[in-house]
């Protein structure tokens, strides 16, 4: 039978390094063998390609919900990923204040050290736009942490900041915009995976299985945006998985948890008075892309037309 795939192994410190190298993992292969690293895993069921609930609710999400939701109903409670953990009964979302980010990068740090991630400028689960407009300009200047003049102004590839570039400039608006993997209800990166390692799993989570992934990268191109990146030292494709291990143990998200602002929210949408779905019937929420046809389960408030 096959385990899910999602990645958990963990780091309690982040990585850094005083220099521009990259920080690497150590023995990334051989920790991917180790069964710590997926204790909770040993009773799942068979994860199937494309397998999942439309989401539902909101003018932003699929019609279908209600029906799909229902037909899942009917199936044997699922062991997956343990006895304590029945993917039928939720069907999570995540939210995004733009209002309210401050460009911290706390939530950026949080998800490395948390996922392992690798500790230079060109990996990450998520990151966070500066969307700056000057006065005389119609279109937004747009740059994000892993920028060569904020790498340069942080003085290292594992610590992220923003540098001070716009003092001298007449700003008429400014907003950060964090992002990740939307984890879509009709995901181009399962439509094009040919050995079913990406998958949509029932309680709408895209996941990767590394045992199963062949280093194609077709998910990463396929990906309307760009929340999927390649590690060389383990040949198979990354991303966000919401932190799966937390959210099944009835956890937050590393960067939903460590927001000083709450511009980040995460939910269960079959929970009508989880935070979520309350960010979500409130506000006149946005997606990004909307005419990718994906389906993103990523909600924003406060964005413009020059976010995509």
């Amino acid at each position: 039978m096959r385990a899910c795939p999602f990645s958990p192994t963990k780091s309690n410190q982040k990585s850094k390094s005083s220099d521009a190298s990259p920080v690497r993992r150590n023995d990334v292969k051989n920790d991917k063998k180790k069964a710590g690293r997926r204790d909770f895993l040993s009773s799942t069921g068979k994860a199937l390609a494309g397998l999942g609930v439309i989401a539902g609710g909101g003018n932003l999400l699929g019609q279908g919900a209600k029906e799909d939701t229902a037909s899942m109903a009917g199936k044997a409670a699922a062991s997956f990923p343990t006895t304590e953990y029945d993917w039928t009964r939720h069907r999570w979302a995540y939210g995004i204040d733009a209002t309210r980010c401050i460009g911290c990068l706390r939530c950026v740090e949080a998800c490395k050290a948390e996922n392992d991630v690798i500790g230079d400028a060109q990996h990450f689960r998520t990151w966070v736009e500066r969307y700056v407009y000057l006065e005389g300009e119609d279109k937004a200047r747009v740059d994000s942490h892993a920028d060569a003049q904020n790498i340069a102004a942080s003085g290292s590839q594992a610590e992220y900041r923003f540098d001070n570039r716009y003092k001298d400039e007449k700003v008429t608006k400014a907003f950060f915009v964090p992002k990740m993997c939307n984890h879509c209800t009709h995901p181009a990166c399962v439509q094009v995976c040919p050995v079913g390692a990406t998958f949509r799993a029932e309680d709408g989570t895209v996941l990767i299985d590394h045992d199963y992934c062949i280093g194609c990268r077709y998910c990463v191109q396929a990906c309307p945006y760009g929340a999927r990146f390649f590690i060389e030292e383990e040949g198979v494709s990354d991303k966000c998985t919401w932190c799966y291990h937390r959210i099944t143990k009835r956890l937050q998200p590393a960067c939903v948890e460590v927001c000083p602002t709450t511009a980040r929210i995460f939910g269960d949408l079959n929970d009508e008075s989880s935070s979520i779905s309350k960010f979500v019937r409130d506000n006149p929420v946005q997606v990004l892309k909307p005419e990718s046809g994906n389906g993103p389960m990523c909600f924003y408030v406060g964005i413009d037309k020059d976010v995509s």
